[in-house]
C-alpha cells in the first residue's frame, strides 16, 4: 500500500518539515565549506603545546638595545666569571659585558651640584659643546642593572670605611662616587697628603670614610716627575716590595677597590732584593726585560697579599681601563672626537693594553684560589669591556678651560685617557652597587 504523507500529516505540519530540512541541508553546506578553507591555514601559525609544560624560574624584564651599540666579544680577549653573580635564564649574569643604552634621564649630579670634580674632568665648565655623552647607561647581558642608591649605599655602609687605591684613574672615579653620594650629604674632607694626591673624606651622618690613596704601582716606587707628569729620570721600581702607602692601612679597612695600568709602561729601572734585575725602555743602561715582567711580578706580589691576609671585608680588583687616542698618543697629536659609544668593532684593544689584561686576568685567577682557602672575598672589577665601548667620555681637549680660545693655532694637548664628570664611569658605581650592596 503506497502512503500518501500529503494525507498523514496536516498542512502546518507538512511546512515545519519543509523548513526543518531545508536547514539541515545549510548547516550541512557550511560545515563543509569550513573545512575545505581550514586546509588552506598557514602551519607556521599554528603553535603546538609542548609535551611538559615548564614554568619560568626568574621573570627578568630585558630591553632591546639600539643596533648602534650590539656588542661582540674581544677576539682572544680571556673573561673571568663572576661565580657569585646570579643565575638568569638557566646562565649567568655578566655583569661587564653588553651595551650601552639610551638613559634619558642623565646624570643624577651636574658640574654645579658637586664641588669635587677636578678641573681636567670638569668638561661642561671647560665648554665641550656636545653633552649627548651624558645620556647612556649600561646595560649587561641576560640581567638588570639598578642604577646607584645613594641613600641606600650610605645606609648599608655606616661605620665603614673605604679607600680607592691606584694611579688617577683612582682619583678620577673616587671623584665620581663623591659627586653621587653628596646628592645625599656632602662629605667632610678629613686628610690629604703634601701633595693633595691621597685625601680621605667622611660622611658624618653615617660615620663613612672613603680614601683614595695614590700608589699607582701598587710597588716601592721613586718616580721623578713633575706636576705636568714630564719625567727627569727612569723610575726606581722596586717589584719585590709592596707600597706601604696602601699596606699600612690595610687592616684598617672595609671595602677597598685596587688597580694599577699604564704607568707600567713608563721608563723604568727594575729592582729586586734591593739590586737591579733589568730595565724598561732605559736606554740601554741595563738589561732590557719588558714591562710585562715587571707588571707580572707587582701584580703578584699585591694579589698574594691579600689573598693570605684573613682580610674579612672586600677586596675588588679594578681591570685596567683602555684609552681611545686616534691619529697618535697623548704626546704625539692623538685627539678623541667621537660623540657617542662605538659601534661593534669599531675598537679593539691596543697590543699593550691586551698584554695589560692578560696579566690581570691570569694573577687574579691564580690568587682567588688561595683567597678562597682563606675567606677573603676578591671580587673582579672589569670596567675594561665597558668602557671600550667608550671613546666619546674622555676630556679630548676640554681638560682645559675654553681650549681654542687660548690656542688660536688648534694646537691643544687631548686627554683620551680620563673620564669627563659627570659621565661613563659613573656606571662603575652602578656595578659596585650591584657587587657589594645588593647581593
Amino acid at each position: 500500500m503506497k502512503l500518501n504523507w500529503k494525507l498523514w500529516l496536516p498542512q502546518k505540519h507538512r511546512q515545519l518539515l519543509v523548513k526543518f530540512a531545508v536547514a539541515v541541508l545549510l548547516m550541512g553546506l557550511a560545515l563543509r565549506l569550513l573545512l575545505v578553507r581550514s586546509t588552506d591555514i598557514s602551519p607556521e601559525l599554528e603553535t603546538p603545546l609542548p609535551e611538559t609544560p615548564r614554568l619560568p624560574q626568574k621573570i627578568v624584564a630585558v630591553e632591546e638595545p639600539p643596533p648602534f651599540v650590539e656588542v661582540e666579544a674581544q677576539e682572544n680577549e680571556e673573561q673571568v666569571s663572576q661565580t657569585d653573580l646570579p643565575e638568569i635564564d638557566g646562565g649567568k649574569c655578566d655583569l661587564f659585558n653588553g651595551e650601552w643604552i639610551p638613559n634619558p634621564s642623565g646624570p643624577i649630579y651636574t658640574n654645579k651640584t658637586c664641588s669635587f670634580i677636578e678641573s681636567h674632568q670638569n668638561c661642561i665648565r671647560n665648554g665641550r659643546p656636545d653633552s649627548e655623552y651624558l645620556f647612556w647607561r649600561w646595560k649587561p647581558r641576560r640581567c638588570e642593572l639598578p642604577k646607584f642608591d645613594a641613600e641606600r649605599f650610605l645606609e648599608m655602609m655606616r661605620n665603614k670605611a673605604w679607600a680607592l687605591i691606584g694611579d688617577s684613574i683612582s682619583r678620577n672615579h673616587v671623584q665620581s662616587l663623591l659627586c653621587m653620594l653628596s646628592t645625599v650629604e656632602k662629605p667632610v674632607e678629613v686628610f690629604h697628603d703634601k701633595e693633595y694626591k691621597s685625601r680621605r673624606w667622611n660622611f658624618p651622618t653615617y660615620n663613612l670614610t672613603i680614601s683614595v690613596i695614590w700608589s699607582p704601582f701598587l710597588v716601592k716606587a721613586t718616580i721623578y716627575e713633575d706636576y705636568n707628569g714630564v719625567s727627569t729620570s727612569e723610575v726606581k721600581l722596586h717589584v719585590d716590595k709592596l707600597d706601604k702607602k696602601w699596606t699600612s692601612l690595610y687592616e684598617s679597612l672595609d671595602y677597598m677597590i685596587i688597580s694599577t695600568g699604564k704607568w707600567f709602561l713608563k721608563s723604568s729601572i727594575y729592582y729586586e732584593n734591593n739590586e737591579v734585575v733589568g730595565c724598561h725602555y732605559c736606554q740601554n743602561k741595563f738589561e732590557e726585560v719588558g714591562f710585562d715582567y715587571a707588571y707580572r711580578k707587582a701584580l703578584r706580589e699585591a694579589m698574594n697579599f691579600v689573598a693570605a691576609s684573613n682580610h674579612k671585608g672586600m677586596i675588588l680588583f679594578r681591570t685596567s681601563t683602555p684609552d681611545h687616542f686616534e691619529n697618535g698618543e697623548w704626546s704625539s697629536g692623538g685627539t678623541c672626537k667621537r660623540k657617542l659609544p662605538a659601534k661593534a668593532g669599531d675598537f679593539r684593544l691596543k697590543d699593550l693594553h691586551r698584554i695589560l689584561r692578560k696579566i690581570e686576568l691570569e694573577e687574579f685567577r691564580d690568587a682567588t684560589a688561595n683567597a678562597t682557602t682563606n675567606g677573603v672575598k676578591m671580587k673582579l672589577l672589569d670596567v675594561n669591556p665597558l668602557s671600550l665601548l667608550r671613546p666619546d667620555g674622555h676630556p679630548g681637549p676640554y681638560r682645559e678651560y675654553h681650549p681654542f680660545e687660548r690656542h688660536k693655532d688648534g694646537n691643544v694637548q687631548n686627554d683620551c685617557l680620563h673620564w669627563c664628570l659627570p659621565g661613563a664611569i659613573d656606571s662603575w658605581n652602578d656595578l659596585i652597587m650591584e657587587m657589594v650592596v645588593n647581593s
